[in-house]
């Protein structure tokens, strides 16, 4: 998603932006709604943002945060800036109980379907060896000493191969953070 934005930044590039908007467009709105926007208004403040993220593009910094992170700080923004524009007070209506729900908001639960989509890719892509300690430490739960053991391997190599692992893991969900 960083590639996206600065590509946007650099050359006004519509399929960049395009692909952004399409990833979280739907994550922006959802995320409104939840703040307790209805429908319209979240749908206004999600236009609003990606207007903004096309806008401003340049200004965006890894080294400060996620693409993601700096896209739902701007909304966040957004939505602060409407409700100081808006009356303070309204009260609920009548019979309206305020309770959390116990479900998953939908951009979370979005957001854990692509992570496990990518980390399912990565570990089909991994190198056998990889993939195999890897197995066995999550699914089986062995400690790297009882892999290094099972596997008749020095501990260090199998502590290189999790690095290794992990790291391919971590660079392919690092923008859903």
């Amino acid at each position: 998603m960083a590639d996206l934005l600065q590509r946007v930044a650099r050359s006004r590039d519509v399929e960049a932006f395009r692909k952004l908007f399409q990833a979280y467009a739907p994550r922006v709105k959802s995320y409104m709604m939840r703040q307790g926007a209805d429908p319209g208004t979240a749908e206004e403040l999600t236009q609003e943002t990606l207007l903004t993220v096309w806008r401003k593009a340049a200004l965006y910094s890894g080294d400060k945060g996620s693409a993601t992170t700096w896209i739902f700080t701007i909304a966040r923004n957004l939505r602060i800036d409407k409700l100081r524009r808006e009356v303070s007070w309204q009260p609920l209506p009548e019979g309206h109980a305020e309770e959390a729900s116990d479900d998953p908001a939908p951009d979370e639960e979005l957001q854990e379907r692509e992570r496990r989509v990518r980390v399912r890719a990565v570990l089909d892509a991994l190198p056998k060896d990889q993939a195999e300690v890897v197995t066995l430490s999550y699914v089986e739960g062995l400690s790297h000493s009882e892999i290094a053991e099972r596997l008749g391997l020095p501990l260090g190599t199998v502590k290189s191969r999790m690095r290794l692992a992990y790291d391919k893991i971590r660079e392919a969900v690092e923008d859903l953070r």
